[in-house]
Parts: C-alpha cells; structure tokens; sequence
C-alpha cells in the first residue's frame, strides 16, 4: 500500500463552524482514508507533480476543517477497497462510489456528495453507433469496463444483454485504462459518468466525444465501516457545505474550470 499522509490537515484548527457549536468537534482525531487515485476529475495523480489531487480531496480537506479531523490517506485498488473498509482496515473509502442497496450490506454510505448521470464516451470519429441500442445491434462493437463497477453493471445489464462474461466486455484495473484503450481503438465505448465523461471529452480535442441519452443516474458517497461513528458528523459536514455552496464550488472547480490532460 502506498501511504502517505495529508500534511497540511495537521494544521488545521478548529473553523467558527465549529466554534459556534452548530458542527460536531472530533478534536483532531486521525482518520484513515483510503481511495485508488485512479477516477479524474474525483481523484488522480496530477501528471507532472505526481501530487494526488481532485474533487474528493479537496472535499475531504474542506471536512477536516469543518469537523476537526486529521486525515490520513491510502492507496488500494478498486476491486480491494469495499471488502478492507468493510473489514475495518480504513476509517473511510473515496473513489466516486456509487450508493447501492447490495454495498450497503458490507459498508455504511454517507449522505450523497452528489449525483451523476451515466454516458457514453467514444472516439471523435465513430458513426457505427450513436446510442445503446445500436451499440449492442453491431456484435463486432467493444466496451471497456471495470469489474464491479456501476458503469460495468449498467453496460453488462442496460446495454448488452446480462451476461457479466460477455466477451465484448474488455475488462481493465482501471478506468484510465479502458480510456486510453477507447484512444487507440482497442474498443470502442466506454460508459463513464458525467463527472468524468465531460472532463475527457472536453479536453481531447475532439478526439473523444459524448453519445447518445442519459442511461440513469447515480449518487456518489463516502464509505465507512458498518456502525462506524464517523458517519453521522461527516454528513452533517456535507450538509453544512451544500448550504454554504461549497459544493457548488468544487463542482465549478473540477468540472468546468478544471482541465483534464490529454
């Protein structure tokens, strides 16, 4: 596991909200947060500095303060985190995790940080297909999916036709891996969420592009734990920073001022 410790966290002091009472103080308790740094514009490691960054990150700082909590990050894959959260081994998960009846039975979910509609990413120059229907009619067409993953339930169960080994599901570790294959054409859609879907798109330089309708929505939580106490103070954090547009802002931030590379 690669750890590594938010430094700056330690240094934070208690905000008014905390001051004036309307915000529980866990009085700089050390909590362990693992996520995979592998989901931009939630978390990645930004190309040049090899710093972990993104909206999750910052989220996460913005209830440090708030709530008065040191945090401590890890690395783990995807496949790896619900079962170790669940098992104990981390304080909290965060890697854009879908909020879902059958996780819920391993872990407890904060409150939704927010909501994202599934999409159809391709490259710039594909005319096979413009939506799901036509996707799954060409038997000759390829998607990229992470196993266990919302995008690979709803391309599994919404798109094809329920069969988790189909073989027109190429499955990669990561996200970025079934991106980079969509570039160079090793297949030819990849279902993502809004929250990254746009950030390609709009930084390929029409390379990649957005098709077809919405294929649902989902929301996004932290993870904890089965009883943990932590939940209940950071969703009152989420709370206090929706009101506040807080939220709002980080979505500005990553998802319209933010560019992604390449």
């Amino acid at each position: 596991m690669l750890r590594f410790a938010a430094a700056a966290l330690a240094a934070f002091t208690a905000t008014a909200a905390i001051a004036d009472g309307h915000l529980p103080d866990l009085e700089g308790k050390e909590v362990v947060v693992v996520t995979e740094n592998a989901y931009p514009p939630l978390q990645f490691i930004e190309p040049g500095t090899g710093n972990p960054i993104g909206w999750e990150y910052d989220a996460m700082a913005e209830i440090a303060k708030r709530i008065n909590i040191n945090v401590v990050y890890e690395n783990s894959s995807w496949d790896a985190m619900i079962p170790a959260v669940s098992q104990g081994q981390y304080d909290l998960g965060m890697t854009g995790i879908t909020i879902r009846d059958d996780r819920k039975e391993k872990v407890d979910f904060s409150d939704k940080y927010m909501t994202s509609a599934m999409l159809m990413l391709v490259r710039g120059d594909e005319e096979r297909f413009s939506d799901a229907a036509s996707f799954a009619a060409d038997e000759n067409l390829l998607m990229a999916a992470q196993p266990g993953t919302t995008p690979f339930y709803v391309g599994v169960y919404d798109v094809l036709d329920g069969n988790e080994e189909n073989p027109r599901i190429i499955k990669f570790e990561t996200f970025g891996a079934g991106v980079q294959a969509l570039r160079t054409g090793d297949v030819d859609l990849v279902l993502t969420d809004s929250t990254a879907g746009y950030g390609y798109a709009s930084a390929s330089e029409g390379k990649l592009k957005i098709v077809g309708e919405k294929l649902g929505t989902e929301d996004f939580g932290f993870i904890f734990p089965k009883g943990s106490d932590l939940v209940e103070p950071i969703n009152a954090a989420i709370a206090d920073m929706d009101k506040d547009g807080t939220l709002e802002a980080l979505n500005k931030k990553w998802f319209l001022d933010y560019k992604l590379g390449g």
